[in-house]
């Protein structure tokens, strides 16, 4: 339905919609109340209170002023070159790029959205030149013709008011999809950056392990050079010099493979900082640090702390305004329209006060039958709002696990790692006692190659242990959502 207002003056209905104006725009909002769905929290981790024979704390309570909470969370173990290769994973890793770039939509949707809340005003001038003929004038059939020019500068408005909340819920709905974004992108930053962490310790122990085959393989060279000798003034035989070869070629052998591990972890770093691998090379160092002090806090600051719970909670925002949105249809929509210019025969009278025209209208539509299209859309909206509530619980569910996981293996790694420095003083012990009797010939050469043996496992074992406690470490630092804090989420978003 369409009504024109040429016969009034513009006076006689600014006043009054001006008045209405701001009641247009508060309008209605069918959208559910929001509430952030609930959670069973418990009041702290069960691993968190289970006692370490260990000889450090590997946890403690987080505090106001704790480093983690407000820095840089690598920091912990203090290493230069860990500090280094991370601060190159926000700049130059490409898939925190990706999720960057993802956000930026996320941003720019949210703006296409709110344009929706204004007038949309165009303005097209145009000539039109045309030739009639004559008898269109006179009704009857006359030689000739004539040429008529129509000069016009519209403006066109159109504006359809968000009476029922639509608009403002997909507003809502869209900026909420934005914090969301922003978290995954925060998530993102965050795996990649504990993934370097782990590759880099990794890389670090194979280094260690190289310094550990080092010293093995001249340990054997040395015995090996002692049966020789041994042999020369036949106290040892042939079988004692093939023994000590063997295991000399097998320790040479062994100290090579951990360069095809190695260079693995130097290309990934790589990649993780952006880089081509052929562009990285990181010098041997079998300077490790040891695990930090990791501040888990409590259950109920994960809600917080987590980018992903943060992620999963504002897209059940995000369906619940959609709930509003799919609700407003079962209403009228109305729109205002307006045109208003300039329009002459002449290009001379064009811009004259007496050239002017406007026009003012006002539209109202509602869906008659649909045979139950907008119902389904509503209750489909609220199965995918039931969906993201089942999902947002599943993922504090899981960072719940996470952290009892990794208190657990820092715990229990703790204590193997004691345990294991004992059996590798127990096996060096052993190692000398063999040494001792077979330069003695009491012992043949076989249990020299047993004690070394046991003694090059062992010290293995617990280099694994370590790097496997600063994995944890690192695991535990993410499970907690490093650094990041759910305030961090702007509301321009």
């Amino acid at each position: 339905m369409m009504a024109l207002f040429q016969n009034q003056t513009p006076r006689r209905w600014m006043a009054p919609a001006s008045l209405l104006l701001p009641l247009l725009l508060a309008g209605c909002n069918f959208a559910p109340k929001y509430n952030r769905p609930t959670v069973n929290t418990p009041a702290s981790f069960k691993e968190a209170a289970k006692p370490s024979t260990g000889a450090t704390n590997l946890w403690q309570l987080a505090q106001p002023g704790d480093a983690l909470a407000r820095g840089k969370w690598w920091e912990l173990f203090g290493d230069p070159e860990l500090n280094k290769l991370e601060e190159q994973v926000a700049v130059s890793n490409q898939n925190v790029a990706a999720a960057f770039a993802n956000f930026m939509a996320a941003r720019a949707i949210v703006n296409e959205t709110r344009a929706q809340l204004f007038p949309i005003v165009t303005a097209n001038g145009n000539l039109t030149r045309s030739r009639i003929p004559l008898s269109n004038f006179r009704g009857t059939s006359v030689a000739g013709a004539t040429t008529i020019s129509q000069y016009s500068l519209p403006l066109d408005a159109s504006w359809q008011l968000d009476l029922w909340g639509r608009v403002r819920n997909s507003i809502q709905a869209s900026a909420f999809e934005a914090q969301a974004t922003r978290a995954d992108l925060e998530n993102t930053k965050l795996s990649a950056q504990a993934e370097l962490a782990t590759a880099f310790f990794q890389l670090r122990s194979q280094d260690v392990l190289a310094q550990l085959y080092a010293d093995t393989v001249k340990a054997y060279l040395d015995s090996y050079n002692l049966t020789k000798v041994r042999f020369q003034t036949g106290i040892a035989s042939d079988e004692d010099i093939a023994q000590a070869e063997t295991q000399l070629r097998t320790a040479q052998a062994q100290a090579t493979n951990l360069g095809v591990l190695r260079a693995q972890l130097e290309h990934a770093i790589a990649m993780l900082t952006g880089q081509a691998p052929a562009a990285l090379s990181l010098p041997q160092n079998a300077a490790v640090p040891a695990s930090p002090s990791v501040p888990p806090g409590v259950p109920s600051e994960l809600l917080q702390r987590r980018p992903d719970i943060a992620a999963a909670e504002r897209r059940v925002a995000e369906a619940n305004a959609r709930i509003g949105v799919a609700k407003a249809a079962f209403y009228p929509t109305l729109t205002l329209s307006g045109a208003a210019g300039l329009q002459s025969a002449s290009s001379a009278t064009l811009l004259e006060w007496s050239s002017r025209v406007w026009s003012v209208g006002a539209a109202a539509a509602e869906t008659v039958f649909d045979a139950g299209l907008r119902k389904a859309t509503v209750e489909q909206f609220r199965a995918e709002y039931d969906l993201t509530v089942a999902q947002y619980r599943q993922v504090v569910l899981t960072a719940f696990q996470q952290v009892e996981d990794d208190l657990a293996s820092l715990r229990i790694l703790g204590d193997q790692e004691q345990q294991q420095q004992a059996a590798v003083e127990a096996a060096q012990q052993y190692l000398n006692l063999a040494l001792n009797r077979y330069k003695l010939g009491i012992d043949s050469y076989l249990n020299v190659i047993t004690a070394q043996t046991t003694y090059l496992q062992n010290r293995q074992t617990l280099v694994t242990l370590r790097m496997q406690r600063l994995t944890s470490s690192v695991q535990l630092i993410e499970a907690i959502g490093g650094a990041w804090n759910a305030s961090q989420l702007s509301a321009k978003d």
